[in-house]
């Protein structure tokens, strides 16, 4: 088996991919994931009717430190909107509206991962 690290990456792809599969499934159409600029790292941009949205993906395998959504902070959601304007200068998008979305995802050691989703958190 491979290092921690290596085995909290994987967790944490494997829970991006379980997110990007989640918003696919409520209609959202994934526009980027992973993209990245010298200021940060936006998970996963997706488009909802007229609506861009940019979610903070969490990935825990336990709540033994506290639930995925838990690891979100004001900060963080600060700091996520900051990255989707750069992202839309970037792309020369102006879409109708902007959300900023936290996706929490538990991977239990067995069973299917849980998707928490909330819409708006800043």
């Amino acid at each position: 088996m491979g290092s921690t690290y290596e085995q909290r990456q994987a967790v944490g792809v494997h829970g991006e991919n379980v997110a990007a599969e989640y918003v696919q499934r409520q209609g959202m159409e994934v526009v980027a994931r992973n993209w990245r600029c010298r200021w940060g790292e936006i998970d996963l941009v997706a488009r909802d009717a007229e609506t861009m949205v940019f979610c903070e993906v969490k990935t825990r395998r336990s709540t033994a430190y506290g639930t995925p959504l838990e690891a979100v902070t004001p900060q963080k959601a600060a700091r996520l909107r900051r990255l989707a304007g750069l992202f839309l200068a970037e792309h020369d998008v102006s879409p109708v509206m902007v959300r900023i979305d936290v996706i929490g995802v538990l991977v239990p050691s067995r069973g299917a991962a849980q998707v928490t989703h909330v819409v708006g958190v800043a």
